[in-house]
């Protein structure tokens, strides 16, 4: 079905009629006359007509489901027009003159794909995270510096995050909250660190930070916990050490590392592949956990998510790479064998005390 904008001469929108779920509802009216109204969604197609603004509409906007703006110039979205999307599900804006969205996109509480990809934004407002069933967020090609600091409390139900192509220094903490995210896209930015607790997304299956270049040189060790990841691609940044930890991912079937100046794994056996990869580091991982001088924190919770079999050895030894039993109850802290640990002489001491 096709409506013309008559009174601005605005080229045609094409609209798709889509019977909602919804059931009729039976209003009564002063005559004493039942009229049934059935709710109807629309599908509305701007796509690639050109358009420096937006024509008024011809139709009830809370009836759209999908608007699909893509492939125009446009350089705003007006704040009255986003407040009124109120059943909104799909928003495609990519590939126009944008430099902002507009603070209402907050309305949008059924929102789940947004893609504001191709245009020239720099910072997401923060009624973003208003959007609560937001499943798939692509910013990719825009000119972002950073990311709303919480976003990741707010949008749990984030499944794809793309980033991509931007100017993002860092990611925030926050984001290791998106325990339901899978998809992780955060190539051709210039990332200078991974946040240290991205263990806590434990649904991502896919992970890629390349190409950040000359900026990213490290990687968290907790990158091992991620036990969902299927595909890790950090291929041409400055990384010259891969941490032990990944020798646990058993899930892993693709490991980009092209582009970087490793020395661990060394070249002879990254050319052997991914399988040669983890047997490396995780025989790495191993003998490390044996060390006394390396830090366990990490590798104590490998042990405890079974991520690899620990080498038998000393019962002193096996403990300290293991995580203590967090269900304890509080009684048992007050066991003879743990007041030791809060006396005031233990706490208020030197240094050298625990060396004794």
């Amino acid at each position: 079905m096709l409506y013309e904008q008559q009174r601005f001469q605005q080229p045609m929108m094409k609209i798709d009629t889509r019977n909602s779920n919804t059931t009729s509802e039976r209003r009564k009216y002063n005559n004493n006359s039942i009229e049934e109204e059935q709710e109807r969604l629309e599908i509305v197609d701007l796509s690639g007509m050109s358009l420096e603004s937006l024509p008024n509409p011809s139709l009830n906007l809370a009836t759209i489901c999908k608007l699909d703006l893509s492939n125009n110039n446009l350089q705003n979205i007006p704040e009255s027009l986003t407040a009124r999307l109120l059943n909104m599900v799909v928003l495609d804006v990519h590939s126009n003159q944008l430099r902002s969205l507009p603070n209402s996109i907050g309305c949008l509480s059924k929102l789940k794909l947004l893609n504001v990809s191709g245009n020239l934004i720099q910072h997401l407002p923060k009624t973003i995270e208003n959007c609560r069933a937001l499943e798939d967020l692509n910013v990719n090609f825009n000119k972002l510096i950073q990311l709303p600091n919480t976003i990741g409390f707010e949008l749990r139900n984030l499944k794809k995050l793309s980033v991509n192509s931007n100017k993002l220094i860092f990611l925030p903490h926050s984001i290791s909250h998106l325990t339901c995210l899978k998809v992780l896209d955060a190539r051709l930015n210039c990332l200078r660190s991974l946040p240290e607790d991205i263990e806590n997304l434990v649904s991502l299956e896919s992970l890629n930070v390349s190409q950040n270049f000359q900026y990213l040189d490290s990687l968290p060790n907790s990158l091992g916990l991620l036990l969902s990841l299927v595909e890790l691609d950090i291929s041409y940044n400055k990384i010259k050490s891969l941490p032990d930890s990944i020798g646990g991912l058993n899930k892993l079937q693709k490991l980009c590392v092209e582009g970087n100046p490793l020395s661990s794994p060394p070249a002879e056996v990254v050319e052997h592949g991914l399988h040669a990869m983890k047997e490396y580091l995780s025989n790495r991982m191993n003998v490390g956990q044996q060390s006394p001088t390396k830090k366990k924190s990490w590798v104590g919770k490998l042990v405890k998510y079974k991520s690899f079999n620990v080498r038998s050895g000393p019962r002193e030894e096996r403990e300290a790479f293991i995580i203590p039993d967090y269900n304890r109850s509080l009684d048992g802290l007050t066991s003879p064998r743990y007041m030791g640990m809060f006396s005031p002489r233990r706490l208020f001491s030197p240094r050298n005390y625990f060396n004794n």
